[in-house]
C-alpha cells in the first residue's frame, strides 16, 4: 500500500484515458445536483475532498474493467488504476469540470437532469463562506428559467452571454485555450474586469488546477477477500457491496472463458436463470421480476456450491474441513461454479417441493430461507438417497428441529458445515443425531410468545396444523392443501377476538395474540367470524350445509375442542390447545418438549 497526493487534472486524465477505470462490481450511482455543486465549492476553496482509494493493476486485473460513467475510452484498454472508493466525486468532478458534455444528474428527487455547472465570479471572489452559492447549475439549453418556464432568469446559451452575465462554465477549467479565448472575451465586455479576473484566477481557479487528491494505492497483489473487506468498510456513499457482484466482476476476466466462448461469462445472467426457473415452480423461494428479487438470494446460492465443493475436497483429501465463508465464495473457481451451479439448481427445486410437502408454500410463510442452504448442499450430495423413507423421515426431523426450535435465528456460518456433515453422516447410518437435532429445545411457554410471522416457530406451527389436515370452515370439502392456501386466501384468523379477551377474561388479555388463539382459515370463512366463536360458529355451520356433528368434526381438525367454543370457555379452549399444539410440536421434532405451564401428569 502506498500514499500518493496526484492533482486532480492529472486523475482526470487518467479518467478520460482509461488509467484510472472502475472495477465491473462498482454499480452505477448518481449523484444529486446539490451534492455536485457542494462537490465544486469544495474544490474551488481548495478544502480537503476525503482520500481515494485505488488498486493497482500491475497491467492486468482479475476484474472486469469499466470507465467512469461519461468517459469515451477503447474498448479493451487495460487500465493502470482501479478506483476502489470514490467513485462518485471523481465521476461528478469528470463531468463537471473535463468532460464538454451535460452533467447526468437528478435532483432532490430523484428525477434525472442534465445540468451545465457555472460559477458567478463576483460572489466566487467575495466572501469564502458564499462560495456555494456561487456555483450554479443550469439545464442542457443553458437557461435558467422560473414561473413554471415562463421567465428566462438567467441566459448563458453563447459565450457573449456568459460574459455578460460573469459566469464562468466550469467544464473550461483545464481547457487552457478555451479558458484564455473566454478571458478575452470577458474582459471586452468591461476594462474592470481585468481585475475581476486577476482575482478570480489567484482565488479560485488557482486551487482548482494545483488540487491535490489524497490517494491510497492497494499493491496488485492485494487479495480478493481483502479488497471485497476495503471496499465495504470504506465506501460508505454507497450500496453495500456484496460477494455475488466480486465475483461477477471476477468470472467476466476470465480469459479461458473468453478465449472458449469468444465473450465474458455474465453470471448475473445464469443466476437470473435459475432464479426465475425456481421461483415460477415453487414461490415459496421468492420472486424475480422487473430487476425485484426477494426470498432466495445469490449469496444463499454460492453458499451452497461452496459447501458441496468443499466437501468434495474434504472426501477428496484436498481439505480439512467443509466452509462457506466469504474467503470461500471468492475463491470460488468459475469451472466448479459452472460444473455444480446445475445440481445445485436441482438441489433447490427439490427443497421447493420438500417446503411444499410441508404445506410452506409462500416465502412470506417461509419460517428460515437461511436453512435451505444446508438441505440444498445435502440433496446436492446425496441425490436420490435423500428420497428414501428413511431419508425423509429425518430430514424432516432435522427441518422441524431448526424452525420449532429457532435454531437459524443467529450466525449460520458454522452451523451450516456442522448441519451438513451431520445429516449426511445420520441420513446414510454414520452417525448419531446431528446438532440441530439434539440441542433444539421447544418450551411449553412459548406459544404464549408467538404472536407474529416475525418468528420462525410461530410459522412452522401454522404449517403443521395445515400438514396435519386442518379442513376450512367454509371450503369444507376435504382438508387445506398446499394449493388452496393461495386460491382461498387462507391466512392466520383469529379465534377469540381481543376485544372479547379483554373484557371477558382480562386475566388471558395478553394470550389473545398467540398462536394458540389463531388458525389458518380461508379469506371467505373470516368474513362470518364476527364477534366470539358461540356467535360465528352456528352460521359457518349453516354455510357449510352440514350437520352440527359433523362440523364439530371439522373445527376438531385445527386441534380445538368444539365445546370451548361454543361455550365461550376461553380458559379451558387456550390450555386444552395447547397441550394439542404441544402434541404437534412434540411429534414434528420427535423428541420431547419442556413443560411450564401445566401439571406434571401432562409432560411428556
Amino acid at each position: 500500500m502506498s500514499l500518493d497526493s496526484p492533482k486532480l487534472k492529472e486523475l482526470l486524465k487518467q479518467v478520460e484515458s482509461g488509467a484510472l477505470q472502475l472495477p465491473d462490481f462498482q454499480r452505477e450511482w448518481k449523484w444529486d445536483d446539490e451534492r455536485i455543486r457542494a462537490l465544486i465549492a469544495t474544490v474551488t476553496l481548495n478544502y480537503p475532498l476525503g482520500v481515494v482509494m485505488s488498486l493497482q493493476t500491475g497491467g492486468g486485473t482479475p476484474f472486469r474493467p469499466r470507465p467512469l460513467s461519461g468517459a469515451q475510452v477503447p474498448e479493451g484498454t487495460v487500465p493502470d488504476l482501479l478506483l476502489l472508493d470514490g467513485q462518485q466525486r471523481m465521476t461528478s468532478l469528470y463531468q463537471a469540470l473535463r468532460r464538454d458534455q451535460p452533467v447526468e444528474t437528478v435532483d432532490a428527487r430523484g428525477k434525472d437532469l442534465r445540468r451545465w455547472y457555472y460559477i458567478d465570479i463576483a460572489k466566487a471572489i467575495g466572501s469564502p463562506s458564499d462560495r456555494d452559492e456561487a456555483i450554479v447549475s443550469v439545464p442542457e439549453d443553458r437557461t435558467l428559467r422560473k414561473d413554471f418556464a415562463r421567465r428566462v432568469v438567467l441566459d448563458l446559451s453563447t459565450p457573449q452571454l456568459e460574459c455578460a452575465a460573469g459566469h464562468f462554465p466550469l467544464n473550461l477549467v483545464f481547457d487552457t485555450a478555451r479558458m484564455n479565448a473566454w478571458h478575452r472575451e470577458f474582459v471586452k465586455v468591461d476594462e474592470a474586469n481585468w481585475e475581476i479576473w486577476s482575482q478570480f484566477e489567484e482565488h479560485v481557479l488557482n486551487h482548482v488546477q494545483s488540487f491535490d487528491v489524497p490517494m491510497i494505492n492497494l499493491n496488485a497483489s492485494t487479495t480478493m477477500d481483502a479488497v471485497c473487506a476495503v471496499f465495504e468498510r470504506v465506501n460508505t456513499g454507497g450500496v453495500p457491496l456484496n460477494v455475488f457482484e466480486l465475483l461477477t466482476a471476477t468470472y467476466a476476466g476470465n480469459q479461458a472463458h473468453v478465449a472458449e466462448f469468444g465473450e465474458y461469462y455474465r453470471l448475473p445472467d445464469t443466476w437470473h436463470r435459475i432464479k426465475s426457473e425456481l421461483t415460477s415452480a415453487y414461490p415459496v423461494l421468492g420472486r424475480m421480476e422487473a430487476g425485484v428479487e426477494d426470498g432466495l438470494s445469490s449469496s444463499d446460492f454460492l453458499q451452497a456450491i461452496a459447501l458441496v465443493r468443499t466437501w468434495e475436497r474434504k472426501r477428496d483429501g484436498l481439505s480439512s474441513s467443509l466452509s462457506c465463508k466469504r474467503r470461500d465464495l471468492l475463491e470460488l473457481p468459475l469451472d466448479d461454479f459452472r460444473r455444480l451451479s446445475p445440481r445445485l439448481a436441482e438441489a433447490f427445486a427439490w427443497v421447493g417441493a420438500f417446503l411444499q410437502r410441508q404445506c410452506i408454500v409462500q416465502s412470506a410463510d417461509l419460517p428460515y430461507r437461511t436453512q435451505l442452504v444446508p438441505l440444498a448442499a445435502v440433496r446436492a450430495i446425496l441425490g436420490e438417497e435423500t428420497d428414501t423413507a428413511a431419508g425423509e423421515e429425518r430430514i424432516g426431523q432435522w427441518y422441524w428441529n431448526g424452525v420449532l426450535g429457532e435454531m437459524y435465528g443467529g450466525s449460520t456460518e458454522s452451523r451450516f458445515p456442522r448441519d451438513v456433515e451431520q445429516l449426511v453422516a445420520w441420513i446414510r447410518g454414520d452417525g448419531g443425531d446431528p446438532d440441530t437435532v439434539a440441542e433444539a429445545v421447544f418450551v411449553s411457554d412459548r406459544l404464549d410468545t408467538l404472536t407474529t410471522r416475525n418468528s420462525a416457530a410461530y410459522k412452522g406451527i401454522y404449517a403443521l396444523l395445515v400438514k396435519q389436515g386442518a379442513v376450512d370452515w367454509y371450503y369444507t370439502e376435504a382438508p387445506l392443501s398446499p394449493g388452496q392456501l393461495v386460491a382461498h386466501g387462507v391466512d392466520v384468523r383469529q379465534i377469540f377476538p381481543k376485544s372479547w379477551i379483554a373484557k371477558s377474561y382480562p386475566a388471558f388479555a395478553s394470550r389473545a395474540g398467540s398462536i394458540v388463539n389463531k388458525t389458518p382459515l380461508s379469506y371467505r370463512a373470516s368474513r362470518s367470524m364476527t364477534g366470539p366463536p358461540s356467535a360465528y360458529l352456528k352460521p359457518l355451520m349453516l354455510e357449510s350445509g352440514m350437520r352440527a356433528e359433523w362440523f364439530d368434526d371439522v373445527v376438531a381438525t385445527h386441534l380445538i375442542e368444539p365445546s370451548t367454543l361454543y361455550e365461550g370457555d376461553f380458559q379451558r379452549f387456550y390450555e386444552d390447545r395447547s397441550k394439542q399444539l404441544l402434541d404437534l410440536v412434540r411429534s414434528a421434532m420427535g423428541k420431547r418438549t419442556v413443560f411450564r405451564d401445566f401439571d406434571d401428569s401432562y409432560a411428556r
